[in-house]
């Protein structure tokens, strides 16, 4: 009788063991299945933000002159919008216009205030233009929520290029501008 207790407890034993080995290989091979997932979604996060950023600028450009500033506050952020601002009426004779050093000390901190495009527009400096085009947008770093692409838009009437480093943040579910990189013009 002992025998026969012993060979069905190691019967027991045997199937626990399996059921666990089992076990342990499910609970291995589901967490890579859910990381493979995050990095799809943030590939499709970055391939939307872009198609975003081309469709926003060429709108941009297409719209009625003089509300330039209305269309740019809907596709940037608050604190980009205000910097922006700030950086095109830089020594302006305009209400609340900063002097250089004035602007360079109130956002030093949060933007890289010599790519500003200060004293000139947003995206171009070029105060005329005729047809803006994008020449390339190519994307440069990603991160959760957060995209930065090399972009180059061109005016062909003119023979002008523009090229910039622009920031797109995803915040409640739609994309802003968040920063743009502009060099000074020569």
């Amino acid at each position: 009788m002992n025998m026969k207790r012993t060979m069905i407890a190691s019967l027991f034993l045997i199937i626990a063991c399996k059921e666990e080995k089992k076990e342990v290989k499910t609970d291995i091979t589901q967490p890579q299945t859910e990381e493979k997932i995050v990095l799809h979604n943030e590939s499709n996060d970055a391939e939307a933000a872009q198609k975003w950023l081309e469709k926003s600028i060429v709108d941009y450009f297409k719209a009625d002159i003089g509300n330039e500033e209305k269309n740019m506050q809907k596709i940037t952020t608050k604190d980009y919008f205000e910097y922006k601002t700030d950086a095109i009426n830089v020594d302006m004779d305009v209400d609340g216009s900063l002097t250089e050093k004035e602007f360079q000390n109130k956002w030093k901190s949060r933007f890289d205030t010599d790519k500003a495009g200060v004293g000139i527009g947003f995206l171009i400096s070029a105060q005329d233009w005729d047809t803006i085009e994008i020449g390339s947008c190519d994307l440069k770093l990603s991160s959760k929520n957060e995209y930065i692409f090399n972009v180059v838009l061109t005016d062909n009437s003119f023979k002008a290029k523009y090229p910039s480093v622009v920031k797109v943040v995803k915040e409640n579910g739609s994309f802003l501008i968040a920063d743009v990189l502009q060099d000074e013009p020569k």
